[in-house]
């Protein structure tokens, strides 16, 4: 993980230093899809992909959550706490199969929104949303594998892939005041 560190700080000083600047889409061009605006800063985001794989170019309501959203993330379990929202969290995620994770204008990592019930194997990153353990509290965890405890080459292969988006994502959330260890 080390030899990712200095790659991860140039990325979060690039990123730092660039703003959103493509804001919205005169047209049907699949090459310019529409994102919300993070408004003359860089932010964390989530869009929802829909079946054909791409984001909606007309519907606003595929960005699921941003970094305001969220309360805290422990990067020893993985849960990422979310803020009360109007509509819970889970009816926002429950269309999209695929999830895409944005710092600023650039992709971050793309995850499979999974459920306890949910009986598929996964071998890439999953957002999981666990409701069996504690059904008084749903639960969120940003985890390599579903079932967590597949260890396949594959999985292994995927987690040394992801590394350096994941120094990055939980650097920008430490420097947010958002990371528990």
């Amino acid at each position: 993980m080390k030899h990712y560190r200095p790659f991860a700080w140039m990325m979060a000083i690039a990123i730092a230093g660039t703003t959103v600047t493509a804001c919205s889409l005169d047209g049907d061009d699949p090459e310019k899809p529409f994102v919300i605006c993070p408004e003359g800063k860089t932010m964390l985001y989530a869009c929802g992909i829909s079946e054909e794989g791409t984001r909606s170019i007309n519907d606003v309501q595929n960005v699921l959550f941003t970094e305001d959203d969220i309360e805290w993330f422990n990067a020893n379990t993985r849960e990422i706490k979310f803020r009360e929202m109007n509509e819970p969290l889970d009816k926002r995620l429950e269309p999209f199969h695929k999830i895409k994770f944005y710092l600023g204008d650039n992709a971050l990592f793309v995850v499979s929104f999974v459920c306890d019930w949910d009986s598929r194997v996964y071998t890439d990153l999953v957002l999981h949303y666990d409701i069996v353990s504690d059904p008084n509290q749903a639960h969120y965890y940003l985890q390599d594998s579903y079932p967590l405890f597949i260890d396949t080459d594959e999985v292994k292969e995927n987690i040394k892939k992801n590394a350096a988006q994941w120094e990055l994502f939980t650097y920008y959330l430490e420097s947010k005041g958002k990371l528990r260890r």
